[in-house]
């Protein structure tokens, strides 16, 4: 099991910018696809992005193509997810989350860590 603490949420005007940050400790990370999700209060988990173990491979939502950026750091067991123009819709609580081959799919059930959630808060 990989425990996972997320950190850099924030508040933020919209266009400005964030990076969120994911720890990962407990076992091998290099093996691990990592990806990050957002959930309103009253909706279910959204997928935001999400990376293979060697990063040659990257996905993103639609909401977030060309503005947010999921980038890994095997050596330091960190991902990084750097917000940018960031827009009033994007306010809720990210979580990171590590996955396994089937990470691509971009569906919570395929992610078997999560961290404890990060908010961020984008005013307008």
């Amino acid at each position: 099991q990989v425990q996972l603490v997320e950190s850099g949420g924030g508040l933020a005007q919209a266009g400005g910018s964030l990076r969120l940050s994911c720890a990962a400790s407990g076992r091998t990370f290099s093996g691990l696809a990592m990806g990050w999700f957002r959930q309103a209060p009253g909706k279910e988990r959204e997928f935001v992005a999400a990376i293979n173990w060697r990063g040659g491979n990257i996905g993103y939502a639609e909401s977030v193509k060309g503005r947010f950026t999921l980038s890994r750091d095997n050596a330091k067991n960190t991902v990084y997810l750097q917000m940018n123009s960031l827009k009033p819709e994007d306010t809720t609580v990210y979580y990171c989350a590590a996955g396994g081959s089937r990470w691509y799919r971009a569906r919570p059930a395929d992610f078997g860590s999560w961290g404890q959630g990060t908010q961020v808060t984008v005013s307008s």
